[in-house]
């Protein structure tokens, strides 16, 4: 059977649709419906059929998703729009794999198992979120669940599966109707439809009030709101006090709201306690008399070297600075591929070359927690918050609350800023974990442990954010053990592509000769 364009429209529309259920367009009901089109072509077509409308879908998923990153190197790296635009459809189309693969192997299983592959399909696409999460330097941005972070009774589910879960349920809901629609029985139909209303009602039931307790505390974040037009080598020393001194005010009026734990974000102004000269020594001074006159504990964004045998290295650093002056240091681990650094520079030696706006950030490799009246809590840094499983690693290590610093000043007013704080409500929900989120532009705010927001900045404003925070111990199965379920999602699909494969070389030696019969 040939591709018909009627299947090149409804593979497109399956990948823009998924796309409408993301922030900033708010559809989040498409993803309930959205791989619906696609599923029902690919199991019709050959594999090889299959993996090109996988393509187109994910091709157009991904355009429609992250139409944003052209902007960032064509304004920060100086790099023609013309390039910026090549940069952005290589990566659209190399994310457009994953949808291929799913399609490719979802309509080779099928030709073995035409009826099991129905319930299989879930495994197979949370296979590859998963595999999206860790393949090269992974981008784990776009997982379907991340589409339902305002359906708070369903994202429950997630402090045991993670968001993968969601993910599973999504395209098993889907999947189940052309089940129902392909042996023309409501069964499988009406099945799928109660499991998710029974999702939703331990969602409902799992929700408690949290009651404070002799642990909690307010705690605030701060958005000074400052540009990621700004370069610290090209403005003023007088225009870096002001942005230092809207922090520092912003940070008194938080103390005045009562709050004793401040949250600065990520490169709102030039910090650096490991160098003593000049402008950091002024604003390291400043900031030890805040912490001493107050009492207040300032976790704070900043760039911090040490000595190495070839030079000196940098790192992205969450400081934890304590009234008696003690400092914590976080060095970010995870860093931004193209932005912070360049990975496999042997392949992509030429890029740094083309731009000024990789950096050379070196990369932490422990997570350290931070401490606040006895009370440990983890510091994942902008980019970090994305991958599920470092974020449950500070939890497990024994962090009783979150707190995540940013810049998503880079991205304007797109839809990135939004769907990254999307993202953290996830984060909070799959570790029972409160979460404070400080970014400099925006979108700023505090989450419960049950994904409510309890407070949240616009982009582009100057904000003090202040709530009460509850510290928790408890540990939820999915801080416990992880990825069980993609990772078993993974070994399931591999098994059945195996058989499938086993099956399919059986029958072709059963077929008997074309040749002449004697």
């Amino acid at each position: 059977m040939k591709i018909r364009l009627t299947d090149i429209f409804l593979a497109i529309s399956s990948g823009i649709l998924t796309a409408l259920s993301f922030p900033k367009f708010n559809l989040s009901f498409f993803a309930w419906i959205s791989l619906i089109p696609l599923l029902f072509i690919i199991l019709k077509k050959s594999p090889r059929q299959a993996f090109f409308l996988g393509l187109m879908a994910g091709a157009s998923y991904y355009a429609v998703l992250i139409y944003w990153i052209p902007s960032v190197p064509a304004h920060y790296g100086n790099l023609s729009i013309g390039i910026s635009i090549l940069i952005y459809l290589i990566f659209v189309l190399f994310l457009a794999l994953f949808w291929a693969f799913f399609s490719f192997f979802s309509s080779k299983i099928y030709q073995s198992f035409p009826k099991f592959i129905f319930f299989l399909i879930p495994f197979l696409w949370i296979s590859f979120e998963y595999i999206l999460t860790y393949l090269l330097t992974g981008f784990p941005w776009g997982l379907l669940g991340y589409s339902q972070y305002k359906n708070l009774y369903f994202i429950q589910m997630a402090s045991v599966t993670g968001v993968y879960g969601l993910s599973f349920v999504l395209v098993l809901f889907q999947s189940l109707f052309l089940f129902s629609m392909n042996c023309r029985k409501r069964a499988p139909f009406f099945a799928a439809v109660a499991f998710v209303l029974i999702i939703h009602l331990g969602g409902f039931i799992s929700i408690k009030k949290i009651t404070p307790t002799e642990n909690s505390f307010p705690a605030s974040v701060i958005q000074g709101n400052v540009s990621s037009d700004i370069y610290w080598d090209r403005i003023s020393a007088q225009e870096i006090q002001d942005l230092f001194g809207q922090h520092l005010e912003l940070s008194h009026q938080a103390y005045a709201e009562g709050s004793h734990l401040i949250i600065w974000p990520e490169f709102s102004v030039p910090l650096c306690f490991s160098c003593s000269y000049g402008i950091y020594q002024e604003f390291k001074e400043r900031l030890f008399q805040f912490v001493q006159k107050t009492g207040c504990t300032l976790l704070l964004g900043t760039n911090e070297t040490t000595r190495a045998e070839e030079g000196v290295d940098y790192y992205n650093t969450a400081l934890c600075l304590s009234p008696d002056l003690s400092t914590n240091y976080y060095y970010k681990m995870h860093l931004v591929p193209f932005g912070e650094y360049t990975p496999y520079k042997k392949i992509f030696f030429f890029i740094q070359k083309m731009t000024h706006a990789i950096g050379d950030i070196t990369p932490g490799n422990k997570f350290i927690l931070h401490q606040f009246k006895g009370e440990k809590f983890g510091s994942p840094i902008c980019y970090e918050i994305i991958f599920p499983n470092l974020v449950r690693k500070f939890v497990k290590k024994g962090a009783n609350f979150l707190v995540t610093i940013t810049n998503d000043g880079w991205y304007g007013k797109s839809s990135a800023p939004y769907q990254h704080f999307s993202i953290s409500v996830l984060r909070a929900v799959e570790n029972r974990r409160y979460l404070l989120r400080a970014a400099t532009t925006g979108i700023s705010g505090i989450i419960d442990p049950y994904g409510h927001i309890l407070a949240k900045s616009e982009l582009m404003t100057k904000t003090c954010l202040s709530q009460n925070i509850t510290p928790s111990r408890t540990l939820t199965p999915y801080a416990k053990y992880g990825d069980y379920l993609s990772i078993g999602s993974l070994t399931f699909g591999s098994i059945f592509l195996i058989l499938s494969l086993r099956k399919r070389k059986n029958e072709r030696k059963k077929r008997p000769s074309k040749g002449k019969l004697f």
